[in-house]
This record gives C-alpha cells, structure tokens and sequence, in this order.
C-alpha cells in the first residue's frame, strides 16, 4: 500500500477527530464503501497496516470515480482511537465534517496540489441538441421465389 507522509496522516487523524465530535462519521470497511457509494463521504481515511491488503483494494478506485479525497494513517488502532473506539479499524468515512472542515480542506490541498481557495463555479454549457436523422426503411425486396414442389411418387 502507499505510505502516506507523517504530516498528512496527522491532519488526517485530526480531521476525524473533529468529525466525531461534531459531525458524522462512518467506520468499518462496509459502512465506508455505502458511504462513497452513495456519495456522501467527503474525506476517507484507510489504515495502512490492514491485513490483507485486498480488503481495502476497492475504496481508492471508488473515491477516484466519485471524486472523493482519501488519505492512509499508519496502523488500524490509530484510526481506531481517532474515531473514538477502543479497537482497531480499517476505514473511516467522514460524511458531515463540523468542526473538522478546515482540515478536510487542508488534506485536499496536500494530497491533490491544488489551492484549498474555493473558486466560484462556472457555468456548464449545455449540450447542443443533437438532431434526429430519420432512417429509412429499407424498401421490401421481391420475396425469393419457393422451392419447387418436389413430386410424390
């Protein structure tokens, strides 16, 4: 798995802290990947010690199709007692981050290289209509003559 850096995996820590206290966080691989699923995760923080490694596999490939920043820490019992449990866990989703923003927003600038400013959206063009070309029906061919009857004796 990727190593994530000391500075990184400390906001990260941090950022779920924050989210227990005063937002809503999701823990456990299953819980996390419904999270993403549904799109409702806004930062995913995965232990970089969990065995085996296939466990995880999924959750970055989904954070990556719905765009969602995630970051690892370096063991389970970190991440554990970061989101406020006296065990181990793999994965913690942060879905509503309260006091924690700030630091969401500082891991997505880190982990992306991107300004953590929000810049104001731009408007989407629409889509030209695209028009309709009518198919022809192809004209009816003569039907094949038959088969000549063969004679019965």
């Amino acid at each position: 798995m990727a190593k994530s850096s000391k500075e990184i995996s400390d906001k990260a820590l941090e950022a779920v802290r924050l989210a227990r206290q005063s937002g809503t966080v999701r823990k456990g691989v299953n819980e996390v990947t419904k999270s993403v699923e549904r799109g409702l995760a806004s930062l995913v923080v995965m232990a970089e010690d969990v065995e085996p490694e296939e466990i995880l596999m999924h959750i970055p490939k989904l954070c990556d199709q719905k765009k969602i920043v995630y970051s690892y820490v370096p063991t389970k019992m970190d991440l554990g007692k970061a989101v406020g449990i006296n065990v181990p866990c793999s994965a913690v989703a942060i879905e509503k981050a309260g006091e924690g923003e700030a630091a969401i927003k500082s891991i997505t600038g880190m982990t992306t290289g991107k300004s953590t400013e929000s810049k104001p959206e731009q408007p989407k063009k629409e889509a030209a209509p695209k028009e309709h070309k009518e198919k022809k029906a192809p004209a009816h061919a003569p039907a094949a003559p038959a088969a000549p009857a063969t004679p019965e004796a």
